[in-house]
């Protein structure tokens, strides 16, 4: 059985045009809200050596975005990147770099032929699994 996660229309509408601002860029940020709900995006910039193929968030960056979102009484529930080129889906770096066993790993894709331009994943203990997702 897989899981689920909602969203927020509006998140959904955001990363839609994250993802296509710089199609040749992997984008990335941080997905919040409550109730298990994400209702907000807090995008980031991808500082990797190799952003067409990788992305990191700086340290600095990403202290900074958690601490706004508990200020603003949200919790993570997500992280997000896209991956211009290829599917989206996890990647081994992906699956190797999931620091955040309890949040749900958005993968985009700029794509319009895409089947899927959003997909969510549960990762955990170096296994992925597609998580459904809701709009709500």
């Amino acid at each position: 059985m897989r899981g689920e996660i909602r969203v927020a229309g509006s998140v959904v509408t955001r990363l839609t045009e994250h993802v296509r601002t710089n199609p040749e860029v992997e984008c990335c940020g941080l997905l919040a809200g409550h109730a298990g709900t994400i209702k907000s995006v807090f995008s980031a910039k991808n500082v990797a050596k190799t952003p067409a193929t990788a992305y990191e968030i700086a340290p600095q960056e990403l202290f900074g975005l958690m601490r706004e979102i508990r200020g603003a009484g949200l919790e993570l529930l997500g992280i997000y990147h896209s991956h211009p080129a290829g599917d989206n889906m996890p990647s081994p770096r992906d699956i190797e770099r999931a620091y955040y066993p309890e949040a749900a790993y958005f993968i985009l894709s700029p794509r319009v032929e895409a089947p899927k331009s959003i997909r969510a994943f549960s990762i955990r203990a170096g296994r992925a699994s597609e998580l459904d997702i809701r709009i709500v």
